[in-house]
């Protein structure tokens, strides 16, 4: 449980850094991370959903 909160927390946090910087990141880069954190979202939001029913 512990590294499902860590990651949920790692995750959004990811998210949140790449919105406040998206004007000092280039845009090549910025289209990957943001794909990636994208990723991680909607993973945390499936793990959280897997525990409450788990």
């Amino acid at each position: 449980m512990e590294n499902t909160v860590i990651f949920i927390i790692v995750s959004f946090a990811l998210a949140l850094v790449l919105i406040l910087k998206k004007d000092s990141i280039s845009q090549p880069f910025r289209k990957y991370l943001a794909i990636f954190a994208l990723f991680m979202v909607i993973c945390s939001f499936v793990l959280l959903v897997i525990s409450f029913f788990g």
